[in-house]
């Protein structure tokens, strides 16, 4: 059956998403400010600025089976959060509900930064948020939101999104920089890929029957130490490390993401650990050919 899917915030992973859903026959239509970077996707777009959806009737948004909500704030300040997070989607929400058909269901693209656990604890959808950053605790309220409100409505909590043009580590270590082994700081990961592949699953769920849960982790299933993880990549680099990064305090947390239950739903990852994830990523961005230059 096709599908109308409304994907609000539609970047990268939204775009990407949306191509899949595409390929699957659905109707795809792709909000964000400037509407232009979706000619040539095959994705309508639909140019809004989500603070004007103050007070707005039914007719602002268009009506759709399934919304996606990937809204970025545009700056790490706690201003652009709020505006970003909490009060964009209730504005979402408070349009959609007025539909005389309301969507089936809502997926708010959430994050691993609501956990403020720095010990390497293992978290998974029961433990305790308790985010010590603003970032955090309004991707909270945000999630709360959703979670409250009538409509059905099921948050996905992604990790570390690395994948094409997110590459910043990549280039760090070809620098020769590196993570200091201690103390030691776990890192999740999940390729884009194995983002927008979550996704899809969970609306081909719901129309296959099969009952969503509220939440979802979805990070991949290898849960390894920053240092590791560049130590890789300076082995495929063939790069020597010549310096040791220290992580700002304020930004330091180490935890390892338990992501059985989204594996209990049936999904494969595409890339299960940053291994097979970050070879994709040096080999189509040209990583290993710059280097043997």
């Amino acid at each position: 059956m096709k599908l109308t899917i409304l994907i609000i915030g539609c970047g990268d992973i939204g775009v990407t998403l949306g191509q899949e859903l595409l390929d699957e026959g659905h109707r795809v239509i792709g909000v964000r400010r400037q509407a232009k970077a979706l000619e040539h996707t095959g994705i309508e777009p639909l140019a809004l600025d989500l603070s004007t959806l103050e007070g707005a009737d039914a007719s602002a948004l268009p009506q759709a089976d399934y919304v996606i909500y990937t809204v970025s704030a545009d700056r790490f300040e706690e201003s652009a959060y709020q505006s970003a997070y909490p009060d964009g989607l209730k504005r979402v929400l408070s349009v959609m509900e007025q539909h005389e058909k309301p969507p089936r269901r809502i997926f708010f693209v959430s994050s691993t930064s609501v956990y403020g656990q720095q010990e390497g604890e293992v978290v998974n959808e029961a433990s305790p948020t308790e985010s010590t950053s603003f970032s955090g605790n309004l991707m909270c309220e945000a999630e709360q939101a959703l979670l409250n409100h009538p409509l059905p409505g099921t948050v996905v909590r992604f990790s570390g999104i690395y994948g094409p043009g997110r590459d910043r580590l990549i280039h760090q270590v070809a620098e020769g920089r590196i993570a200091a082994v201690t103390p030691v700081s776990y890192s999740n990961r999940i390729h884009r890929d194995d983002c927008t592949g979550i996704l899809a699953h969970l609306i081909r769920c719901q129309e296959n029957g099969s009952p969503l849960a509220d939440l979802y982790l979805g990070s991949d299933c290898e849960p390894v130490t920053l240092h590791n993880v560049m130590a890789w990549l300076a082995k495929q680099l063939k790069v020597e490390s010549t310096e040791t990064m220290q992580s700002p305090l304020r930004r330091r947390t180490s935890k390892r993401c338990d992501n059985r239950r989204i594996l209990e739903t049936g999904y494969t990852f595409r890339y299960p650990t940053y291994k097979e994830g970050y070879a994709q990523v040096l080999k189509e961005g040209g990583f290993l050919e710059l280097q043997k230059a």
